[in-house]
This record gives structure tokens, C-alpha cells and sequence, in this order.
């Protein structure tokens, strides 16, 4: 059993269900999944730039990621309506844990001047979105393999009904919010 999904039964549930008087253990905010995705804008000119991005995606995640396709088309862009335009890996169960320990105690770490993440994107339902500026703060990630450096968004969708039960949530995971 994971360290983190072993922490949440035995620490986070009993302190969630004391601060906010639930009557039981159901009713604590999970980590329902991670989401993580990067949007790849010049795969428009170069088709080769989304299967870099997918590389880089499965060897962060050890999951293999699916290509998200615009919506609409729109000209000023050069976009045309199904074009691949991104890519996303959902985590679930046993490799959202394992992702999620990794990003704590060796990947935020590892970002130069790091003061901590933001409290402020939390979107209103108990989501919390996480923006990276490049993939090269994973271990994983060889330097001389990369195409191109790429930013992404790490999504952390819990099942908490405020901001402030989710903070909570994420905050006994051990993430390192800014004081």
C-alpha cells in the first residue's frame, strides 16, 4: 500500500471528520484523480512536437497520455476543427498516489528559489490546478532528449464541496502551500 493513500486513512480522514464535524468517515474529501496536461500550440506547423509531448507525458507518468483535438476551428491560429493540439494522462488509484508522493518530496524540491505553491487556484468546487513552467523538474526527464521545453497543468480533482476542505485535504498530503 502506498505511503500517501496509507497516510489519508490513518491521519487526514480522522482530522477532516474532527474539523468539520462529519458524522462519518464517507463523508471526508478523497483525491478523486490527477489530471495532467500539456498543451502543445505549435503541433499546428509540426506534428512531431504532440508525440514528444506523449513521450515526455508516459515517462513522467509511466501511463500512456491521449491527444486532446480542438473543438473549433479558428483562423487566426491556423487551426482546423479535430486537429491534435495537446495531450492529458488521467491518474487513478495506485499511480495518482505514486505520482502524487513523487511531485511532493522529489519534484517541487528540485525547482530552483522554490517558496512554495500558490493557495489561490483553487476553483470554487474543491479543485486544485497546478501550472509547471517546464517538464525538466522531473528526474526522469533527460535533458538531451527534449524537443522542446514545455510548461503543463497538473490537476488535482477531489470530491470536497468547498476550497477550504480541499486545502485541507491537500495540505495533510504534505503539498507545500506558500505561507
Amino acid at each position: 500500500m502506498n505511503r500517501l493513500k496509507e497516510k489519508y486513512n490513518k491521519e487526514i480522514v480522522p482530522s477532516l471528520k474532527e474539523k468539520y464535524n462529519y458524522k462519518s468517515v464517507m463523508e471526508a474529501p478523497k483525491l478523486d484523480k490527477i489530471v495532467i496536461n500539456i498543451g502543445v500550440g505549435d503541433a499546428t506547423t509540426n506534428s512531431k512536437l504532440i508525440d514528444a509531448a506523449m513521450n515526455d507525458l508516459q515517462v513522467i507518468t509511466g501511463q500512456r497520455g491521449v491527444k486532446t483535438l480542438a473543438k473549433k476551428a479558428i483562423a487566426g491560429f491556423k487551426l482546423r476543427e479535430n486537429q491534435p493540439i495537446g495531450c492529458k494522462v488521467t491518474l487513478r488509484g495506485e499511480k495518482m498516489y505514486n505520482f502524487l508522493d513523487k511531485l511532493i518530496s522529489i519534484t517541487l524540491p528540485r525547482v530552483k528559489d522554490f517558496r512554495g505553491i500558490s493557495n489561490k487556484s483553487f476553483d470554487g468546487r474543491g479543485n486544485y490546478t497546478l501550472g509547471l513552467t517546464e517538464q525538466l523538474i522531473f528526474s526522469e526527464i533527460e535533458y538531451d532528449d527534449v524537443v522542446k521545453v514545455r510548461g503543463m497543468d497538473v490537476v488535482f480533482v477531489t470530491t470536497a464541496k468547498t476550497n477550504e476542505e480541499a486545502y485541507d485535504l491537500l495540505k495533510g498530503f504534505g503539498m507545500p502551500f506558500k505561507k
